[in-house]
């Protein structure tokens, strides 16, 4: 039986080996995250981890009090075609949102969860049902062991949170765990720096970054994940059709049609830190669909693994 945050060292592979070059004080350090070759916060202890999400906490709120009035979630489509389609034709028992807020991300797909939690660290987005199925809220633990038994879900969505998070490769162990043998789950993260963090961001909280993408998916693969789809989204020229739409982009099936033309193409810059206009047309962000074998094998295929046609 798995152990919250068990995780030996002969499977971490390459992410333990990027994790412990260079220290975090000094600009070596800094250079590397910045250059993709390690993901900033994966490696905070535990004093670091609280400030980390207490900042993160506090100006979240912020950020959705000056949008609560013309708030409209902005995703539906995306969330579709990369991932809610590819799930079995099944019911699910007991569905799992991570950072999913008032739920909007799961109604699509309320019809087929028979139970529904929300593990949410703002207050003030609490329903007491989505579609008439009941949801439990649960506030994150400053550990980062999730408040779940083994193998308690069999569905699992977690969309743009993760980089909100300091200890990226720890939550993701975690959610193995959490996850029943052959449960699911959707993963929707930017995989680009999102600017110097050092530096105040627009519209961004002081600690979010993108997490590197060949670092993402070697946590996913290291962690025992077979990752059933990735696909490259949100292309930055999409954002600029809601001057046409009228609407949120991503809610749009045409939208989303001609960004997943964009982020098929294969010319666009592989950067994680911009430093030209060029090295900003590429896709921000990545869609996993991941599965939890039912067989317990650790193994690396999954880093080489192709995946699926649309």
């Amino acid at each position: 039986m798995e152990r919250p945050g068990s995780w030996g060292l002969e499977q971490l592979g390459m992410v333990e080996v990027r994790r412990q070059e260079g220290t975090r004080s000094g600009r070596g350090y800094v250079e590397k995250c910045l250059q993709g070759e390690a993901l900033y916060g994966d490696d905070f202890d535990a004093d670091e981890v609280e400030v980390w999400l207490q900042d993160e906490s506090e100006a979240y709120l912020q950020l959705t009090r000056a949008q609560k009035h013309d708030y409209q979630y902005g995703y539906h489509a995306l969330n579709d075609q990369h991932g809610y389609r590819h799930l079995p034709d099944k019911m699910f028992r007991a569905v799992l949102g991570v950072g999913s807020a008032s739920g909007d991300e799961l109604a699509p797909i309320v019809e087929r969860c028979a139970g529904i939690t929300i593990m949410e660290p703002a207050k003030g987005f609490e329903v007491s049902s989505i579609g008439g199925v009941p949801v439990k809220y649960v506030r994150p633990q400053m550990s980062g062991v999730l408040p779940f038994g083994d193998g308690e879900f069999d569905l699992l969505a977690c969309l743009g949170v993760l980089h909100h998070l300091p200890n990226v490769s720890r939550t993701i162990r975690e959610f193995h765990r959490c996850l029943e043998s052959g449960g699911y789950a959707l993963i929707r993260e930017p995989v680009i720096s999102m600017g110097d963090w050092r530096y105040p961001r627009k519209g961004l909280t002081k600690r979010e970054r993108g997490i590197p993408a060949q670092l993402l998916r070697e946590m996913l693969a290291a962690t025992g994940f077979e990752i059933v789809r990735e696909r490259a989204c949100m292309f930055p020229v999409t954002a600029r059709l809601r001057h046409v739409l009228g609407q949120p982009v991503y809610n749009s099936k045409l939208a989303v049609f001609i960004d997943n033309l964009f982020c098929s193409v294969r010319i666009w810059p592989n950067r994680y830190h911009p430093t030209s206009l060029w090295h900003k047309l590429r896709p921000a962000c990545l869609f996993f669909v991941v599965r939890k074998p039912t067989s317990q094998r650790h193994s690396v295929e999954g880093m080489d693994q192709r995946t699926q046609s649309v």
